[in-house]
């Protein structure tokens, strides 16, 4: 049970915030606990319809900017929203933890240069680092009216070569959560820290996205044409990052560094 904090965080945050990771899950997850759990086909609410179509609207700007298709120009902004379902993260974590809570709703807002992903795709060798990223996830309390609402900061670095990532470290930061899970959050960002074991999951997911998602919207970053030069444009899809404050006790951590051991 002492890895279960990070089981918790992959079947949460990893799936429902990352970036590229994060739409790259997007179906795979659900799809695996389907065959293993032997589900009939499930039927999506109205707010998991709206999530999806958000986050495909995502995935296409992404992989035309990996792929070539648009101008090495200025920053890809998209609103990620994803409802895991109970039963979901139950399969993810299968016998490693026990899940004490309901569903689980992550929301975050990607920011990444469009110049960035293209050299990913194109340069022998090319690291991208995103800035720093607030991944809100609300757990349904079984018992409870209002839901634990837990606020991470992180800043996702992937190296990739030859067009393939290779290394991954998700880098975590500031926690704020209240305070009856507080020290489950805070030690799982703390092992992943030092022991990076979220660092190969991004990795798979990394380039499931850049192969086989990117080829189901038509995009085919193999192809991708190097950019000619440098730009630096304004972000051209701004937007509010406001964190709704919850109602219960918290404790949180400021400015901690994400290179220390806690």
């Amino acid at each position: 049970m002492g890895s279960a904090p990070a089981y918790l965080l992959s079947a949460l945050l990893l799936g429902g915030s990352l970036g590229t990771a994060a739409l790259a899950a997007d179906e795979t997850k659900t799809e695996a606990a389907d065959k293993v759990t032997k589900k009939k086909k499930r039927v999506l609410t109205p707010e998991e319809k709206t999530e999806k179509v958000s986050r495909h609207a995502c995935k296409v700007k992404i992989c035309k900017a990996l792929a070539g298709e648009v101008p090495a120009e200025g920053t890809i902004t998209c609103d990620i929203v994803k409802t895991w379902r109970e039963e979901d993260i139950e399969d993810m974590v299968d016998d490693r933890m026990s899940w004490p809570w309901g569903k689980a709703v992550c929301e975050s807002k990607l920011k990444v240069e469009r110049k960035a992903l293209r050299d990913a795709m194109t340069k022998p060798s090319q690291t991208v680092e995103l800035p720093d990223q607030t991944v809100i996830c609300r757990l349904d309390r079984k018992s409870e009216s209002d839901p634990y609402e837990v606020v991470v900061n992180l800043a996702p670095k992937v190296t990739f070569k030859d067009g393939k990532a290779t290394k991954a470290s998700v880098n975590w930061g500031d926690v704020d959560a209240p305070l009856a899970i507080y020290p489950l959050v805070y030690s799982g960002t703390g092992l992943d820290n030092q022991t990076n074991v979220l660092g190969p999951e991004v990795v798979k997911l990394v380039n499931q996205f850049t192969s086989k998602k990117c080829a189901d919207v038509g995009a085919k970053p193999e192809n991708a044409p190097a950019p000619e030069e440098d730009v630096d444009e304004p972000d051209d899809e701004p937007g509010d990052d406001g964190v709704t404050d919850p109602n219960e006790q918290k404790v949180e951590r400021r400015g901690s560094d994400r290179t220390a051991l806690r």
